[in-house]
């Protein structure tokens, strides 16, 4: 019996390059289980692409992903995400005419067994209907059960997101700028809810709003030009001169200021 893994997620050495451009700089990233990590960056910097990487939307050029230990490059998306890991998207990725719960309900089906068969009336499935109700109180929507996910206002569609993203029970959740667009009280609020149901999780988000950042994650990794310059807690983070030159600059010295 093999010995469990020390990581959820682990990068190595991991590059990407579209023609001669290399947009991937060998990338090493270890995430332990249940571990809060932020990645943050200018614009340009290989987020976006890390995360095609990591979920399988892109092909690495070379270099390893590992996830709980196995080796998931070259996989498809659905393949990795029956394996564990599930993410989220910069825009909103619902379906806009069913219903807050259907939503939910279709998200759990294939992890609690339910294959390809229409020979069973979903209203009679009540383990996932039980566990769609449970994600639906857990993202606060329960109120909005029957109304149409296009109904939503942005900020709800977004906790929708989030529900059909830990629905299929995966341990590893990527989340894709989770509060663009969002007012600063959606936002507070918001960083409660990816606490809540992030809880012995782990959670790699792409975030810039400095205090998403620094209220939710437990380590930030910090790309620029498709390298990580640096891999810590928020306070050294915060405290790296190299990162406040690189990228967070100004933005730091005004929260530090303001005892954030």
């Amino acid at each position: 019996m093999s010995a469990p893994a020390n990581y959820a997620l682990e990068l190595k050495d991991l590059r990407k390059s579209f023609g001669k451009t290399e947009i991937i700089r060998g990338v090493n990233l270890a995430i332990k289980p249940g571990e809060r990590v932020a990645v943050i960056g200018p614009n340009g910097a290989g987020k976006s692409t890390l995360f095609n990487l990591i979920s399988g939307r892109f092909e690495a050029s070379s270099g390893d992903v590992l996830l709980n230990g196995t080796r998931i490059n070259g996989k498809k998306p659905y393949e990795i995400n029956r394996l564990g890991l599930s993410r989220s998207f910069q825009i909103t990725n619902i379906f806009p005419k069913l219903s807050v719960f259907e939503n939910l309900r279709c998200s759990v089906l294939w992890s609690l067994g339910y294959r390809y068969t229409f020979l069973k009336f979903l209203s009679g499935l009540h383990d996932a209907n039980q566990r769609a109700q449970e994600l639906m109180e857990m993202i606060k929507l329960d109120k909005k059960r029957d109304v149409l996910a296009m109904n939503l206002t942005y900020a709800e569609q977004r906790a929708l997101e989030i529900g059909i993203t830990i629905g299929g029970g995966a341990g590893v959740i990527l989340l894709d700028e989770p509060t663009a667009g969002m007012s600063k009280s959606e936002t507070s609020r918001f960083i409660t809810l990816i606490k809540e149901v992030t809880e012995g999780k782990t959670l790699l988000t792409v975030e810039h709003d400095m205090g998403v950042v620094f209220g939710l994650a437990d380590k930030i990794a910090v790309v620029v030009y498709g390298e990580v310059l640096a891999f810590d807690t928020p306070d050294a983070v915060r405290a790296n001169a190299r990162v406040q030159e690189a990228y967070l600059g100004s933005s730091v010295a005004e929260q530090q200021a303001g005892g954030h």
